[in-house]
């Protein structure tokens, strides 16, 4: 198969698997970090293969939709590619990206991930899609698929969970914000990823700032 087959293949399995996924974490997700990934691979010099399929399969089982098994997503991924022939180097690299690219994978102890360029730019078209307009939708969709509260002032934000404390998190969805995605802005690995992550780290400020005052009856 030339690469563009394995593209196309690769986005009828993912639209597939994910068909009735949770909004957040459905085929279109998928999409908006495939856009993202080859917008910032523009300015990079990248294997276009590895980060197009790293995008693709990045969520293709989501170890929260699988009481935490991470083992899921890798074989999926490994099992796919594996059926279409893929190269076992190009099938390797895009598995290290699956198992590295979550945020939470950041708060282990003496982690040493995986840090290819192919991921770090597909690791920052994830993280654009948790911030901005797009990622407050996603974090209140989600709080709302798991019946969480909108926010609980005698709830705090906790800065120091670990990777296990965080998966077992059902804090409300405004913690979330100061937990995890006002926390991504410095942690973009490309330029381009830094550039597009400061419009929507300060649209997230506007919006919390706006909330504080509705909620506290200011406006």
């Amino acid at each position: 198969m030339t690469n563009k087959e394995i593209i196309s293949a690769s986005i009828v399995f993912v639209k597939e698997t994910l068909k009735g996924a949770e909004g957040g974490h459905d085929w279109f997700h998928i999409q908006r970090v495939l856009n993202n990934s080859l917008l910032i691979s523009n300015d990079e010099e990248v294997d276009s293969l590895v980060v197009s399929l790293g995008a693709l399969l990045h969520d293709i089982a989501d170890a929260k939709f699988y009481n935490g098994d991470e083992t899921v997503g890798p074989k999926l991924a490994t099992d796919f590619l594996t059926s279409i022939a893929v190269d076992q180097k190009v099938i390797d690299h895009v598995v290290q990206i699956i198992e590295n690219i979550s945020f939470k994978s950041s708060l282990e102890k003496n982690a040493n991930p995986f840090n290819s360029l192919e991921f770090q730019v597909v690791q920052d078209a994830d993280r654009l899609d948790a911030i901005g307009a797009i990622g407050i939708a996603r974090a209140f969709n989600y709080g709302g698929f798991k019946n969480r509260e909108l926010h609980n002032p005698d709830i705090a934000p906790d800065m120091n969970m670990t990777k296990e404390e965080y998966k077992k998190s059902t804090a409300p969805t405004i913690n979330h914000f100061h937990e995890k995605l006002l926390l991504l802005k410095e942690k973009m690995n490309t330029e381009t990823g830094k550039r597009l992550a400061e419009d929507r780290h300060q649209y997230m400020l506007a919006f919390l700032a706006q909330f504080d005052q509705e909620w506290n009856g200011r406006v």
